[in-house]
């Protein structure tokens, strides 16, 4: 990664070329949505109110948090114990661009990380330990349906064994080591370097998934995910939704699964397929369902990026300061 510095990504045309991305996707979202059905989404907006959507919002912040505390922890067993409101900072204005098609927000993460004496291999392994840890928690709450759906137990087992195998692989530092010794040696110079960077990620990384951390994580991004799960059958049960708990948390983290195996930025466009078509398959009508999935979306990745831009705007305006 080059070095860039956080005054030269925020501040000129590149800072306002992003924003006008996020806010251009933003708009063509929300347009996209709301002309599936408009009136009914805007009806579910009045049944679920203020009040409903402020819980909404409060569970999506419990999410941010329990994940922030995680991320502080991650840092910390790197070695490296950044200041708690400016970490938070850093790492809420990463939400900021996680709809681009590029890694933009992880990349700003990282260079603001930087200035604190955070190398850019320690804050990427930070965030693929994020996201693995992410992954395995969904996946532990989209089993708590796999009975009512058994079409859904073969894909979650598959990947199931593949985060086991990737923990594994993991802790193989000796391994590792070698391959890099190896690499160093007998490749080319520009290849070896890529391939000594990709190495220490990992080996990174491995610090961050070793017993009691790997719990610890584990735990912290289940409730954080769970809060968000919550979330979406409180806004299904004020639409009149009789969906259970059991059910409505399948649905979501099966479709955060879904979203994030797509590989599209925010896992747009296949969690909102996959929340959908679950949500028909289980009896509620598609108005509804198109609704629930707009509003729960809105209270969860939009307001993310809501707030990483605010977040994004305090930053810029404290190294122009």
């Amino acid at each position: 990664m080059s070095e860039h510095k956080p005054n030269a990504i925020l501040s000129g045309w590149r800072f306002r070329a992003l924003l006008l991305t996020v806010l251009l996707s933003a708009i063509g979202y929300l347009g996209f949505s709301l002309w599936g059905g408009w009136r009914e989404v805007v009806e579910a907006i009045a049944r679920v109110g203020l009040a409903g959507t402020a819980i909404a919002l409060a569970l999506s912040l419990v999410n941010y948090g329990l994940r922030f505390v995680r991320w502080q922890k991650f840092l910390a067993l790197l070695g490296h114990r950044v200041y708690a409101p400016e970490s938070l900072r850093i790492y809420i204005a990463g939400f900021g661009f996680t709809i681009l098609p590029v890694k933009v927000g992880e990349t700003i993460r990282s260079v603001f990380l930087k200035q604190h004496g955070v190398s850019y291999p320690e804050s990427l392994a930070a965030y693929f330990s994020e996201h693995l840890s992410n992954f395995i928690s969904m996946l532990l709450l989209a089993a708590v349906g796999l009975w009512v759906y058994p079409q859904a137990q073969l894909p979650v087992m598959i990947l199931a064994g593949l985060i086991l195998t990737g923990l594994i692989v993991l802790q193989q530092t000796r391994w590792l080591q070698a391959i890099e010794r190896i690499a160093q040696d007998r490749l080319p110079a520009r290849i070896a370097r890529f391939l000594t960077h990709g190495i220490e990620i990992v080996l990174h990384s491995g610090r961050c998934f070793r017993l009691p951390m790997l719990l610890q994580g584990i735990v912290l991004g289940v409730v954080a995910w769970g809060a968000e799960g919550v979330a979406f059958y409180y806004i299904m049960h004020l639409l009149g939704s009789d969906l259970s708990l059991q059910t409505a948390m399948f649905i979501y983290a099966f479709s955060m699964l879904v979203g994030a195996l797509s590989f599209l930025p925010g896992g747009l466009g296949g969690v909102e397929a996959s929340m959908l078509a679950l949500l028909v398959l289980n009896g509620v009508a598609q108005p509804q369902a198109v609704a629930a999935t707009v509003l729960i979306r809105l209270a969860t990745l939009w307001f993310a990026v809501a707030l990483g831009i605010v977040a994004l705007l305090m930053s810029a305006r404290k190294e122009q300061g």
